[in-house]
């Protein structure tokens, strides 16, 4: 978690910090707002603001990326400030995400020469902290995103640590914004009850060009000899996603697994039997995904989950807790089976048409997730 290693950095400076206009602000929150949802030309000007970006592969990555992609599309200019071109820190416990340091300065640079007509801030990792602290000193408004349930991650690692701190935490940060976007009505619901305020829908969508059934010709060959039914897992190999769960389930046939991450070496010495692939992207995982025959989404803490509209959108059947990622994106359509016992529902997945899955994939454009987007920044005020 990249948030994590932040705390040392900058953490603490959020209960001191206060929205104060310098006197060279040139826009008013309100005005910046507006701007971004009717400019003269009817397109806007929006700077992102990420600690999660490439070569980091996940679901935030993805879902900016993609929500990039759709807004250039719609006419939109849209700048991206990462940590790419910083001096960088590994973050404890997931060296391969890397914090940037002292990234105030850039950050600024890109505010002056891009001028843009709405800022979103998408982590609450160095760069979103020096952003945030930028446009409160200038009196730029500014909306945020809230993309995992971060308290709970830090519990599953550092038990000492109270989610309550942690939501204190986070609710200081996100409190400045004209509106803090979610993924799903449940986590919109959740932090409102922790006391966050101006909460706003911003659902997620999925590439159904890319992610769609293939001919067996197109398969990829994943290298093993995969007996069936062929049980699939994709994402992160860390703690909070708690793969073992499935792993240690008795199933017949075999057990992919796709994906990096602190977990690995771990879980392959415990489950010799399963197969780790590593990390796999683009056509290659889509045809991972349809070669299997149900895809296990074991995590109890994802807000939403991309994989399982990837897994979907390739005619691949769900299985996973009942809990709130799938129990929001899912639903009661019959492409998933929901249930405490894994294991049941791994096997009763087993017999979901798999045309039933494509179909619900299809009706999760990232265009739709992209108007919601501007609409969130035209409201916000």
């Amino acid at each position: 978690m990249f948030r994590l290693a932040l705390w040392p950095l900058e953490g603490m400076s959020i209960f001191s910090m206060a929205a104060r206009p310098s006197a060279g602000a040139n826009r008013t929150q309100h005005g910046r707002a507006k701007g971004c949802a009717a400019g003269s030309s009817g397109t806007s000007k929006i700077l992102i603001v990420t600690d999660a970006w490439a070569p980091q592969v996940n679901g935030v990555v993805r879902t900016l990326e993609a929500l990039g992609a759709e807004l250039s599309s719609m006419g939109h200019q849209v700048r991206y400030a990462t940590p790419a071109n910083h001096t960088t820190l590994p973050l404890p416990t997931y060296p391969e995400i890397r914090l940037a340091l002292f990234p105030r300065q850039t950050i600024l640079d890109t505010i002056d020469e891009f001028a843009p007509d709405a800022i979103h801030i998408a982590t609450e990792g160095t760069m979103g902290f020096s952003a945030r602290a930028i446009c409160l000193e200038r009196g730029l408004g500014f909306t945020t995103s809230f993309h995992t349930r971060f308290p709970d991650y830090v519990h599953a690692r550092f038990p000492f640590i109270p989610e309550s701190a942690v939501y204190s935490a986070l609710k200081a940060f996100h409190a400045p914004a004209s509106m803090t976007m979610v993924s799903t009505l449940s986590l919109k619901r959740e932090l409102e009850a922790h006391g966050f305020s101006n909460v706003a829908l911003w659902s997620r969508g999925v590439d159904v060009h890319r992610f769609r059934p293939r001919p067996t010709g197109e398969l990829a060959n994943p290298g093993v000899a995969a007996s069936r039914p062929i049980f699939l897992y994709v994402g992160r190999l860390a703690v909070e996603k708690t793969v073992e769960a499935f792993l240690a389930l008795d199933l017949p046939g075999s057990k992919l697994v796709v994906g990096e991450g602190p977990q690995r070496a771990e879980l392959e010495a415990r489950f010799p039997a399963a197969k780790f692939l590593g990390q796999k992207t683009g056509d290659e995982l889509a045809s991972i995904y349809t070669a299997s025959d149900v895809f296990v989404f074991p995590s109890r803490t994802d807000t939403f989950g991309l994989v399982l509209l990837e897994a979907l959108a390739c005619g691949t059947p769900v299985a996973a807790y009942p809990v709130q990622g799938p129990l929001d994106v899912l639903g009661e359509a019959n492409i998933a089976v929901l249930d405490e016992d894994l294991r049941a529902a791994c096997l009763q997945a087993l017999s979901i048409p798999k045309d039933e899955c494509r179909a619900f994939a299809l009706a999760h454009s990232w265009r739709s997730s992209a108007e919601q987007f501007l609409a969130n920044l035209a409201l916000a005020a």
